[in-house]
């Protein structure tokens, strides 16, 4: 009798490695191939969203390892919490995903707590790409702008000139020479 006393106690005392496994993988595993084969669309979604959140807590387990291994009740924990997922009677992993994992990816509210200034990109915003072009008339001369808007676009292109800026556009009604204002209106110049 001694002998079987003991093998109890040694399942006791390693039930959640046994239990385990059994709860976690084989018993879902199996429901998830019953669940394929059925034409119901609920089941589907009950054994998917198991599976999400098995792999949530897997990724959790091995992200802090070194953490958990200081809690003795851990595994014991993971078991309940495993078993309410998997068992159809508490929906555990429907409820969790409705309440917890859907939020966060249908309607998420991120909070940046890694903050990295990005580069501003010279093209994102209409005045940078002019801040570019004033730059490179600075550096290379207004003709040299010019010739290179014309390389780039072909012939058609004819300029417009304001005190800050030079436009190009398509239109072939305006001479190369025309100065507009800021509100796009054109600036009569007299030459006497």
């Amino acid at each position: 009798m001694g002998s079987g006393t003991a093998f109890l106690k040694v399942v006791a005392q390693n039930f959640d490695v046994l239990a385990g496994p059994i709860v976690a993988l084989v018993y879902p595993l199996y429901a998830s191939i019953r669940a394929i084969e059925t034409k119901s669309p609920i089941d589907d979604q009950q054994w998917l969203t198991y599976w999400v959140l098995y792999s949530l807590i897997t990724l959790f387990e091995l992200t802090f390892a070194k953490l958990i291994e200081w809690l003795p009740f851990w595994s014991y924990a993971k078991l309940i919490v495993t078993c309410w997922l998997v068992i159809p009677y508490f929906s555990g992993a429907a409820y969790v995903y409705e309440h917890f994992v859907r939020p966060m990816f249908v309607n998420p509210q991120t909070v940046n707590i890694w903050y990295v200034p990005r580069k501003k990109d010279i093209f994102s915003k209409p005045d940078d790409i002019l801040a570019a072009a004033e730059k490179y008339i600075e550096e290379n001369g207004r003709e040299a702008f010019e010739k290179l808007m014309r390389k780039a676009g072909g012939s058609k292109l004819k300029t417009r000139r304001s005190e800050s800026y030079t436009m190009y556009d398509e239109d072939e009604s305006h001479e190369a020479h025309n100065s507009y204002n800021f509100f796009d209106e054109p600036v009569h110049q007299h030459y006497g």
